[in-house]
């Protein structure tokens, strides 16, 4: 009796287990069916790659001549009139809205008369570059899963570190940009000097007030909030001043606590000044302090001759932050950290998990996972190696030479317009300056005036404010500006001053 109720229950199940694998078989069939469409079929691949390639080159047929900054009322919001649904649009529909809501609104960025903030991107061949890593889906972490892809990265911070001058031993990692960099230099350095939590309230960082602020935001997020931030006094060229960094050094020592790190810059973001590296690298030597430089926007300038002049001792740091999609005018999202003796960086950033078995290291190819706080890491290094292969460095070096001069061009020009007080010489490519108004007060002159240059966006320049007062600023750092560009912009500046000052 009990065997056969055990037959029939078996049969049962078997007759379920068949009925259900039907039922998933049909279903994976229908579930099949539509994933398919995430493969286009040819017909709908040539419709991609013509329609997306017409559309290209019409935005790079205008964007020289198209306004370097556009604010509407709507401020995009027609995008929102189209929500994410379950059913698709056409591709004509969806490139309008790209084009009505997205890609006319804001800053241009690829504008040659963009010179506000620092310029960045829109070279043509790393947009390639970015195109074939996205359709061959390298994962670029490890070696063993893409060998070529961590090569590349690998020989391009080789490249980096001998461009800079550091020795063999240094190494790094692209990272997706400057303020991630920084946060993994501040790690690299904690970890360096063996600091733990009890030891946060007497550690001490010195930077000047023109320090970028993704380095305040990069030691909270590491935890070390209750770090001491030291100020240091800078000289009337916005620099820090050594004399009284190695003073306030040896006060916070006398005084118990623990000086740590050293936060120079090669160039600010705000007036781009380079502080003292020379002397700032000697001080830290002498009282066994990290030194880390912020280049993210200046430190490619050292591959020319006039930038040379100026960093010519960034390679005594013991970490630099560069930033290619700014002074190498590659797409947004590709920063580099380098690190003096490479040594420090596995033990601050490296970790394996019991899935990753199959992933075997090799002694002469360190993977950027482990160098660096990714994992899952895009395939960065093609859109720098493809540009740079094609190219070569000689055009690079020659822009960037030539974005020197214009700033130097444009600091002479500003010199001859009545009215104007132009801040320091520069060292690289920006230019600070503000109009003294005949009546009123200069810095709400000042504000409304770059309030005026924005509504007009045939240019687009900054306000800033450096000790109370507010002046304006020249970032010339597109590879597309040239001498027209810069006059065009002061002819721009000159109406604006004359309206204002006649209103």
């Amino acid at each position: 009796m009990n065997h056969s109720a055990h037959v029939s229950t078996s049969s049962t199940n078997e007759q379920q287990n068949i009925r259900k694998n039907s039922i998933n078989h049909q279903l994976l069939e229908e579930l099949e069916e539509q994933a398919r469409t995430l493969e286009p079929t040819q017909g709908q691949l040539e419709e991609l790659f013509t329609k997306v390639e017409q559309y290209a080159r019409q935005h790079l047929a205008n964007v020289r001549e198209t306004p370097a900054f556009v604010k509407s009322q709507e401020r995009s919001v027609g995008l929102l009139s189209s929500p994410i649904s379950e059913t698709g649009i056409s591709l004509d529909e969806t490139l309008q809205l790209l084009h009505d809501h997205v890609d006319h609104e804001g800053i241009n960025s690829g504008s040659p008369r963009y010179l506000g903030y620092i310029p960045s991107g829109g070279l043509v061949h790393s947009a390639f570059g970015d195109f074939l890593a996205a359709i061959g889906g390298r994962y670029a972490g490890i070696f063993h899963s893409a060998p070529g892809a961590v090569r590349m990265e690998n020989m391009l911070v080789r490249w980096m570190t001998d461009v800079v001058g550091y020795p063999k031993r240094a190494g790094g990692y692209l990272a997706s940009g400057g303020s991630i960099a920084n946060l993994s230099a501040v790690i690299t350095a904690r970890e360096a000097h063996g600091l733990r939590g009890a030891d946060y309230d007497r550690a001490v960082i010195y930077m000047t007030d023109h320090t970028h602020h993704c380095v305040d935001k990069a030691l909270r997020i590491a935890g070390m909030g209750s770090s001491i931030c030291r100020r240091v006094p800078e000289d009337g060229h916005c620099r820090m001043s050594a004399e009284a960094l190695e003073k306030t050094i040896t006060a916070d020592r006398a005084s118990g606590l623990n000086p740590w790190l050293i936060v120079g810059s090669a160039g600010t973001t705000n007036t781009g000044t380079v502080d003292p590296l020379g002397d700032i690298a000697s001080i830290a030597r002498s009282n066994n302090l990290w030194f880390h430089v912020d280049g993210a926007y200046g430190a490619f300038f050292i591959l020319c001759p006039e930038g040379r002049e100026v960093l010519a001792d960034m390679n005594q740091s013991n970490s630099l932050v560069l930033d290619p999609h700014k002074t190498l005018f590659l797409p947004f999202g590709t920063g580099a950290l380098l690190v003096r003796d490479q040594e420090f960086l596995g033990p601050a950033h490296g970790g394996r998990g019991a899935y990753m078995l199959d992933m075997d290291s090799d002694a002469h190819e360190l993977s950027p996972a482990y160098l660096s706080p990714e994992l899952t890491k895009h395939f960065r290094g093609l859109r720098m190696w493809l540009p740079l292969k094609l190219l070569g460095v000689a055009p690079f070096r020659a822009a960037l030479s030539e974005k020197i001069h214009l700033a130097r061009y444009a600091y002479g020009q500003l010199q001859s317009i009545d009215g104007i007080q132009v801040g320091p010489y520069p060292d690289l490519s920006i230019v600070t300056y503000r109009y003294v108004p005949k009546k009123g007060d200069a810095n709400e002159f000042n504000l409304s005036l770059a309030k005026n240059l924005h509504q007009d966006g045939r240019v687009f320049m900054t306000s800033t404010q450096i000790r109370h007062t507010i002046v304006l600023r020249m970032a010339v750092g597109s590879f597309r500006t040239h001498v027209e560009h810069i006059d065009e912009a002061m002819e721009v500046l000159c109406d604006h001053i004359r309206a204002l000052e006649e209103d």
